[in-house]
């Protein structure tokens, strides 16, 4: 009775997941940060995505070696799907009681990681989603500061329009894979920015943690990058323009309506869905009254607010497709 107690107390392991695509500059030392992690209960499920270089090379000499019995290779549809396909296959293939931890090839995590985000997300109930802070640096791993701080408590609404879980920083509870497994995101939308979004419409929790859990490199292969000063981070959006980010936006409304999707989701999201799609088919008079109306439509900080106000009214009508 007393072994069977035990096991059933037993904390779940942590699935670490690793899609790998032309990273053999900085691969290693991100395994050697995860056989650093100072909770020991973890296995590392990893894909590439099509690898030009050595990345596949390093994977499996790692596998064989120094990951011996603790790192898994998934081989279901090879070739090059891309970011958010190739994490979709990797949670399908994690065990469903694990904790979920998304990882990045190029970055390296600090020795507590998986446990300052272990200890956060136990005892919660339903989704839950945590995420954290990064200290951001250069190729070399020179520190220039950390990220920035959240302003605001994070909501279905503003997640529509801004992504603060940093993929590399994520972990899922057990219930929160299972929900993401259940729907396949939006093309264009990464596998972070989804979770994010649907755990918060499923009325799930996330959890931010104001620590910095890994050291992020800022360099040109990055497949998004995060930016410390806001000049530069307006810079950045201002280079990628009202079009690009109206289309994920349009992306993320039109699958959050479709019926698997729109079955997870708490009414109150729904609703607030069907408005929105309305109003992106409608004129700017609409568009300015209904961000009037929801005041929690904003994202973390005054100055990128402004700038999304403005492209949403200049550039927000959008036939959706359903």
């Amino acid at each position: 009775m007393g072994g069977r107690d035990a096991q059933r107390a037993a904390p779940p392991p942590v699935a670490i997941l690793l899609s790998v695509y032309n990273g053999e500059a900085f691969l290693n030392q991100q395994l050697d940060s995860f056989l650093a992690q100072s909770d020991a209960n973890w296995c590392l499920y990893w894909r590439d995505d099509g690898s030009r270089d050595a990345s596949r090379a390093i994977m499996l000499s790692f596998q064989e070696h120094r990951g011996q019995g603790r790192c898994v290779e998934i081989e279901a549809e090879p070739g090059n799907l891309g970011v958010a396909c190739s994490y979709a296959l990797l949670l399908a293939a994690a065990p469903q009681d694990a904790l979920i931890a998304f990882a990045d090839q190029d970055d390296v995590w600090v020795p507590q990681k998986l446990v300052w985000a272990r200890e956060k997300l136990a005892g919660l109930t339903g989704p839950a989603l945590y995420c954290a802070r990064q200290f951001l640096t250069d190729e070399k791993l020179q520190v220039f500061g950390p990220s920035l701080p959240l302003r605001r408590i994070p909501d279905f609404y503003s997640a529509l329009i801004q992504n603060i879980a940093t993929g590399h920083t994520v972990m899922l509870n057990a219930e929160a894979a299972a929900l993401i497994r259940s729907v396949h995101a939006p093309k264009g939308v990464l596998h972070d920015w989804w979770s994010y979004v649907l755990v918060l419409g499923a009325g799930g929790q996330i959890v931010f943690d104001d620590r910095c859990v890994s050291f992020y490199r800022q360099h040109r292969r990055n497949a998004v990058g995060v930016e410390r000063s806001l000049f530069a981070r307006g810079m950045r959006a201002l280079r990628r323009g009202p079009r690009a980010f109206m289309a994920l936006l349009v992306a993320l409304v039109v699958r959050l309506q479709d019926p698997d999707c729109a079955e997870v989701l708490k009414p109150e999201a729904g609703v607030f869905l069907s408005r929105l799609q309305t109003v992106l088919g409608d004129g700017f008079g609409t568009r300015l009254r209904f961000l009037l109306v929801e005041r929690s439509f904003i994202r973390q900080r005054p100055a990128e607010t402004w700038l999304f106000r403005f492209w949403f009214l200049f550039y927000g009508s959008v036939r959706l497709k359903s």
